[in-house]
């Protein structure tokens, strides 16, 4: 029934427009080019052109509103990821667009022409709608040494001047999976600043983790909250774009998460930041570039060599019969050949070999004189 009143409501508007138009063509125009209408000629055709306009915006209202429907769902879906910075600049840029409009429409109204056909009203919401809108599309672009993180931070903070210029130098966003952020060791990463370019965390990585957090067994739960923990703390400390899946129908329609993860790299032209062993592989085969914190891990643990000595707390047997094996205070495991009748000692051992993967590193030693 709204949608019927607001059609009839257009129509009405369009013969407002079309009596508009009349008056200019017919009572200013015709005049002037000494073309004379009688009373009745001058009356069928301004009722012609009102009619005429009436029955084209009256006509055109369904698809004009079904045209508004999708502008306004991706005006939401748009401002939902605009930064506070954008947003901020977007509107003073809109602000001044909207006064340069009204300057230039005040010398429009003056025109004595335009003012007895009300053209001079419409040429003026053009000008509020086209310079309004150039307003914001360029307040929107500024990116001046950080200007937009100074706006909403008062420029007090390095964390986002950095991040500013990490977009200036094109560095590719960084997309975390939900292992990582439960891992929780990317945070102490990010303080480092060794990680460049925006944070993106997708929208479906948020919904896995609020369902590990609601899980019924106790340690997935635990393991889901710190993720939400971890990703509080780098929200607050170094800000996150979320990825809303919503509008992008082809990741919308893929169930596995990590497929998601590719996918959407693939396509922002970004990293993908895991300690998933699995992912990085594939990853690997898509060309996708991966950020592996677990062989970052391993890169920075004190390089052993084969012959160096070393003291060992055996704690368990080995897979094979006669192995021992302990570990380093980071977790690296090592294997004692041998080292069985050691278990729950501390002994002396020389390192016969070192294997590195992505997965983690395991250092091969025998004991010392055997």
């Amino acid at each position: 029934m709204i949608k019927k009143v607001f059609r009839v409501i257009f129509g009405l508007c369009g013969m407002l427009f079309g009596y508009g138009v009349s008056a200019l063509l017919i009572d200013e125009l015709a005049p002037a080019i000494k073309l004379n209408f009688s009373s009745m000629e001058s009356m069928v055709a301004k009722s012609v052109l009102i009619a005429l306009f009436g029955i084209i915006f009256f006509s055109y209202f369904e698809t004009l509103h079904r045209r508004g429907e999708k502008v306004a769902q991706t005006l939401e879906n748009s401002l939902s990821k605009v930064p506070v910075g954008q947003m901020v600049t977007g509107g003073l840029g809109l602000v001044l667009g909207l006064f340069a409009a009204y300057l230039i429409s005040q010398i429009i109204n003056s025109i004595r022409i335009l003012q007895t056909a009300y053209i001079n009203v419409i040429i003026s919401v053009l000008l509020y709608f086209g310079i309004g809108y150039l307003g914001l599309y360029v307040g929107r672009r500024i990116n001046l040494d950080g200007f937009r993180e100074m706006i909403v931070s008062g420029g007090s903070s390095l964390r986002d001047a950095a991040r500013s210029k990490n977009r200036q130098n094109g560095a590719a966003p960084k997309i975390f999976d939900t292992s990582v952020i439960i891992d929780g060791r990317i945070y102490d990463i990010l303080k480092t600043g060794f990680i460049e370019g925006d944070i993106v965390i997708p929208e479906f990585v948020l919904v896995e983790l609020r369902h590990i957090s609601d899980s019924s067994d106790s340690l997935k739960r635990a393991r889901g909250r710190r993720g939400l923990d971890i990703l509080n703390k780098i929200q607050s400390d170094y800000g996150i774009e979320i990825y809303n899946t919503e509008e992008d129908k082809v990741l919308a329609e893929i169930p596995e998460v990590d497929v998601k993860l590719l996918k959407l790299a693939q396509s922002m032209k970004g990293m993908v930041v895991t300690n998933d062993y699995n992912l990085n592989k594939v990853a690997g085969i898509h060309g996708v570039g991966v950020l592996n914190i677990n062989e970052l891990a391993n890169t920075l643990k004190p390089v052993v060599l084969p012959g160096e000595d070393m003291q060992v707390f055996v704690v368990k047997e080995g897979k094979e019969a006669t192995q021992g094996v302990g570990y380093l205070e980071d977790g690296t495991m090592i294997v004692v050949e041998g080292g069985k009748r050691f278990i729950g000692k501390t002994i002396n051992t020389s390192v016969t070999s070192v294997l590195q993967t992505s997965a983690g590193r395991m250092i091969f030693t025998k004991p010392k004189g055997a």
